[in-house]
């Protein structure tokens, strides 16, 4: 199957992502190496918290968004990488159990004058827990390589 390009990356297209459930144990074992505050490590700490439980760190929250964009589309497709990350918003604590899934829409898209054979979209990603309430949004812009381009114009 052809890979993902550059012209498939249509405003209004949208990728599913998820879902994923997130579990006690990938909490702490994320928490523990990189963002080792009380909530994220210890059950109680997290209940006693303005949290409400054990809650995984906003970039654990960030880093599993990133596995399920590549899982949904990213691996499939023609991606350069990005230049960084416009907006990202930690709405409501991601909890030990919790079941996430969304979507990412592409916002717009246009080539790169800089770089013949690149092109840029622009997505918004949004992902929910269980009971439907957002708990991520980020907005980044994503460079594919355009079809008929080599594997690596750039």
């Amino acid at each position: 199957m052809e890979k993902l390009a550059f012209e498939d990356f249509t405003p209004g297209r949208r990728f599913a992502l998820g879902p994923k459930t997130v579990s006690a144990e990938e909490i702490v074992e994320f928490a523990t190496e990189f963002d080792p505050q009380p909530m994220h490590v210890d059950e109680e700490a997290g209940r006693a918290s303005i949290l409400g439980g054990l809650a995984a760190s906003g970039w654990h929250t960030s880093a599993m968004l990133m596995r399920m964009m590549i899982d949904s589309y990213l691996l499939s497709s023609r991606s350069e990488g990005a230049p960084g990350i416009d907006i990202m918003e930690w709405r409501k604590p991601v909890l030990a159990d919790d079941t996430l899934s969304g979507h990412s829409t592409v916002l717009e898209a246009r080539p790169l004058r800089s770089r013949p054979g690149i092109g840029i979209a622009k997505f918004r990603h949004e992902l929910s827990n269980q009971k439907g309430e957002l708990v991520c949004s980020s907005e980044n812009s994503i460079m594919f390589v355009m079809r008929g381009a080599p594997e690596t114009a750039a």
